[in-house]
């Protein structure tokens, strides 16, 4: 399924693809490197490179928690040996699964998304909807690089994101003058509002203070990519460029991506319920995990898990729960 737009591919800044480069190998726990191995043996040589993201990310331990996982393939021929999983990653990629991992007496879990270079490429610089480049904008470990030729283009593909992210949706901003709390709060609200994410109201501000540094950091060295579209000032905000006819047009856009992201949320949770094992369990307590609501999972519905998700989805949508 395209989900691409044609832009033109410049190359990021140095300090930018620097920057990426330093913040994705600062260090982690070693209980991460548990299922990087175990990942390293499920793909063997089609395995191009491991990246730790999301909350376990943010509270630097497992604990009790799922760790979120993209795992980077050459290609999907090579991933997998059922033909529907090639098929089913490269119609609308990525494909998620789930592994659980035991070691001196603890468990390890973690739910790892399949993608291939070539689409996370594609992904965090050209695709119209924010899915990755949304989340790889924001702060990211790589875990594993088969070599440094990978290493580099993780590092490069990072940076784009960083300057899609900011190149959509700071035209969305009304005020001229913001700063970098202002924008990075908006750019997560939009993209948020752009899939069906089980996340509390102020969520977005919330991400934004946590890693505003970082934040402070990468739109410094982003900025010189925007021309036309952001000035860094003296004091430390930024005056953004946008006029009236761009910021109506970027608006638009913003609301195919929601009416889009709706679209694709519920065809990737279908998807789900064929890769992901007991993918019912995990949807319930993640929304319960993120909003507090708690989800009854029915034998029925678990034995017929379409109808569950998109049963689900259509009430939690009604309640404002999901945006």
């Amino acid at each position: 399924m395209s989900n691409r737009t044609p832009v033109f591919d410049q190359q990021p800044p140095d300090e930018l693809v620097s920057e990426m480069a330093s913040l994705s190998s600062e260090a982690v726990s070693a209980d991460f490197f548990v299922l990087v191995e175990a990942l390293k043996l499920r793909f063997g040589s089609s395995l191009e490179a491991v990246l730790l993201y999301g909350s376990c990310l943010r509270s630097h331990e497992i604990g009790d928690g799922v760790v979120d996982f993209y795992a980077v393939v050459n290609n999907y021929g090579g991933a997998y040996p059922e033909r529907y999983l090639r098929r089913l990653n490269a119609w609308l990629p990525p494909n998620v699964f789930y592994l659980e991992v035991s070691q001196q007496e603890k468990k390890f879990r973690a739910k790892y998304a399949v993608v291939s270079m070539a689409d996370f490429e594609q992904g965090t610089r050209h695709w119209f909807h924010p899915y990755l480049w949304a989340r790889f904008a924001q702060p990211t470990r790589l875990l594993y690089a088969r070599d440094e030729g990978i290493r580099r283009r993780i590092h490069h593909a990072l940076a784009h994101a960083v300057i899609t992210f900011l190149k959509s949706t700071l035209p969305t901003l009304t005020a001229s003058i913001v700063n970098v709390e202002t924008i990075w709060t908006n750019g997560l609200t939009q993209t948020y509002a752009a899939e069906l994410r089980p996340e509390r109201a102020g969520r977005a501000r919330q991400l934004a203070q946590f890693n505003l540094d970082e934040y402070a950091e990468l739109t410094a060295y982003a900025t010189p990519a925007l021309p036309g579209r952001l000035e860094a000032l003296a004091d430390g905000n930024y005056r953004c460029l946008t006029d009236a006819a761009s910021h109506r047009q970027s608006l638009w856009r913003w609301r195919l991506r929601r009416l889009q992201g709706k679209v694709l949320s519920v065809l990737r949770l279908a998807k789900a319920a064929f890769t992901f094992q007991d993918s019912i369990s995990y949807a319930a307590w993640k929304i319960e995990r993120h909003t507090g609501v708690r989800v009854e999972v029915t034998p029925m519905l678990r034995r017929h898990p379409l109808l569950w998700g998109l049963k689900v989805s259509w009430r939690l949508l009604r309640r404002g729960v999901m945006r």
